[in-house]
């Protein structure tokens, strides 16, 4: 078997939701949601073994309804939360709750048969009744404070979740006014300046607030031709923020001077659902589309690490005395394209324990675990 080989999971339904197993920095780990109008949902927790090549699985019963989004606590292992849909007699709604994962049951989890899968346990139901349909679940990026951030509808509501986990109450909220009623489509949490600011998407554009005030802070104006579907802060770079939507494109912003993007990636030829940084290297980019690709990108131009490796000019040269090309910077550009989905690409997500896996997830329930090409990893470390 080729070690770099793609591995494939297939869901029993249709999924959308991904991400990684924030908390857990071990042992690569991801949670995937599952989409059914018939039959019970579930939660897969996805364990990777790299030095073998293969995975395990574990299934948990989502009661509650489809799963629309999904994301890990990094503050608590097995703790994740869920934007999902409700369905009545009378009306369907958009809701989020934070469930743990009972690792008790794992071995009862059954990898095969979803008979003897466990229920997630619930923790507390996010009441966002008075503020409309959740859009969108953002943890506080330390993993230090219990706080969380619901966008739902047009308010940016502000959480705090008691230490026993069982309830949440709200701390502050704010309300995005608009002519049309806008709609948040996606949120990040920055996760620098201590963590006081965020940055949400609706529309075309792109805004930053002061999560101690909740006030506009900065605004990027028509920042797509077209909807913005998400955001990620560069990790290790800050004031860096990278967007992506409909119209194709992902862009990266320095939100000190919006005027204009630092860069411009044109590489799909549909929708860009997911724009993600590495955890560790920023100038590896993740982007995933409604073209059935995920593509891997070098951004190194704009990196914390703009020339390669700083070292030393007599530790930079070979025996002869000749450079080592090696210790040149990358160019930007494509480094490598997975085609192994044939439906849409919703989300794309880094491990939270290699930096150098990767896992998507596409609309007819195809989980892709990846790797970085050998020859990028190795020209990034030596």
């Amino acid at each position: 078997m080729d070690h770099d080989a793609p591995v494939i999971y297939g869901l029993e339904f249709q999924g959308r939701a991904l991400t990684a197993h924030a908390a857990e920095t071990d042992a690569v780990q991801f949670f995937v949601g599952t989409q059914s109008l018939r039959c019970e949902n579930q939660v897969h927790r996805v364990d990777f073994d790299d030095e073998n090549n293969v995975i395990s699985k574990y299934m948990f019963l989502h009661n509650a309804g489809e799963v629309w989004s999904i994301a890990s606590s990094p503050l608590e292992q097995n703790v994740i939360s869920t934007i999902y849909n409700s369905v009545t007699d009378t009306k369907a709604e958009m809701l989020a709750a934070i469930w743990r994962v009972p690792t008790d049951s794992l071995s009862a989890a059954g990898e095969e048969s979803i008979s003897n899968a466990p229920p997630l346990q619930l923790m507390t139901s996010v009441d966002s009744s008075s503020f409309g349909e959740v859009r969108s679940f953002i943890w506080h990026p330390s993993g230090e404070r219990s706080t969380f951030i619901v966008l739902a509808d047009s308010h940016i509501v502000m959480y705090d979740l008691e230490s026993s986990g069982t309830s949440a109450k709200v701390t502050s909220s704010s309300l995005l006014e608009g002519k049309s009623q806008p709609k948040f489509s996606a949120g990040k949490w920055n996760p620098h300046h201590n963590c006081v600011q965020i940055a949400t998407a609706n529309d075309s554009f792109i805004r930053g607030w002061d999560v101690r005030s909740l006030q506009q802070v900065y605004c990027i104006e028509n920042a797509h031709s077209q909807l913005v579907r998400d955001l990620d802060f560069n990790p290790n770079k800050q004031y860096y923020l990278a967007s992506c939507g409909d119209d194709c494109r992902t862009k990266f912003w320095d939100i000190r001077n919006t005027t204009e993007p630092v860069k411009v990636l044109s590489d799909h030829s549909h929708w860009v659902w997911s724009v993600r940084y590495n955890h560790f290297h920023d100038q590896l980019v993740l982007t995933s589309s409604s073209d059935s690709r995920v593509i891997l990108n070098n951004v190194a131009s704009i990196s914390s690490e703009p020339y390669g490796h700083l070292v030393e000019d007599d530790e930079n040269e070979d025996e002869n005395g000749t450079k080592n090309k090696s210790q040149e910077p990358m160019a930007d550009g494509v480094i490598a394209v997975c085609e192994e989905h044939e439906d849409s690409v919703y989300a794309a997500e880094w491990s939270c324990a290699d930096p150098w896996i990767f896992a998507s997830l596409s609309y007819d329930g195809r989980l892709v675990i990846n790797r970085v090409p050998r020859a990028t990893k190795y020209r990034i470390l030596l």
